[in-house]
């Protein structure tokens, strides 16, 4: 059987929906791990809410934050997968049917930055990257719907031969100029080299790496840590509130480029929306996520 419109459309839906109702449970755990470790009463109390929040939005089904986002997918086609579809307008007709369908509605959020007209369709919605996946049999798709929190802050800036400590240095005054207005504590998500838009689309991916897995190299792992703990030092807290606890994980993603060099810096926001599935040959949605 070959993966169709009608498989890629039921799946734009279902992602939709889990990302807006469920906090994922790696953030969930170090959501956890930082109320346990937090200094300040007032953090750690803030970060119990929230807590509370992605569990009551769990068990009642109901959306963790009432800013749906607009729809953001991130396609990856495997090289051995079987398909025959237009995936990006099967994706856009599963976010038109989700519009219609979900409980409770979602609010228009879509914004023509020209007019600043507000409604569910847009020019080029749903924002759609493609990448492959070597060997795989399947199609796999994410989606991380993009809010103000999760959005806004984001910033770049590119440098010629920087040292580590330029490109630190600039991650950090990011941070710093964000405060606590995208809802910390945040995932922060960096791309350094290639090319400007190659080096926003790793800064975007590498909000997607699941919390406490480091880069397998040393010199960026390293870097990870040193940018986490700075962030963390800067006060800011759960939802501005004070306390140990900005981020929850730096990730970092890097190429190769010229001598000029790209500095991305992404987030999301404390909700962390993330959920993932797989389409198989047969038409099957596997949940990874």
């Amino acid at each position: 059987m070959t993966i169709q419109d009608q498989h890629i459309t039921q799946a734009a839906m279902n992602l939709y929906s889990w990302a807006l109702r469920r906090v994922p449970d790696d953030t969930k755990a170090a959501l956890a791990q930082a109320r346990e470790s937090e200094s300040n009463e007032t953090a750690r109390k803030t970060l119990n809410m929230m807590l509370h929040s992605a569990s009551a939005a769990e068990t009642a089904d109901r959306y963790v934050c009432s800013d749906a986002g607009i729809p953001v997918f991130f396609v990856r086609i495997g090289t051995k997968a079987d398909w025959n579809a237009n995936i990006k307008s099967a994706l856009r007709a599963g976010f038109d049917e989700l519009v219609q369908t979900i409980d409770p509605p979602l609010l228009k959020h879509v914004t023509n930055p020209l007019t600043l007209e507000r409604g569910y369709h847009g020019k080029d919605m749903p924002i759609v990257t493609f990448d492959l996946i070597e060997d795989a049999d399947y199609i796999e798709i994410i989606c991380s719907p993009k809010a103000l929190g999760s959005g806004r802050w984001a910033a770049m800036e590119l440098f010629t031969f920087p040292t580590l400590e330029t490109i630190e240095t600039y991650i950090l005054d990011v941070a710093i100029k964000a405060g606590s207005q995208h809802c910390p504590p945040v995932v922060m998500g960096v791309g350094i080299g290639g090319t400007f838009d190659y080096c926003a689309k790793m800064a975007k991916e590498a909000t997607l790496r699941q919390i406490g897995q480091a880069h397998p190299e040393k010199i960026v792992a390293d870097m990870e840590q040193r940018l986490y703990q700075a962030v963390n030092a800067l006060g800011y807290g759960p939802m501005g509130t004070g306390g140990d606890t900005t981020v929850l994980g730096v990730h970092v993603n890097y190429a190769a480029g010229h001598g000029f060099t790209p500095v991305a810096v992404a987030f999301n926001c404390w909700i962390n929306r993330r959920s993932i599935a797989r389409i198989h040959g047969d038409g099957r949605i596997e949940r990874v996520e």
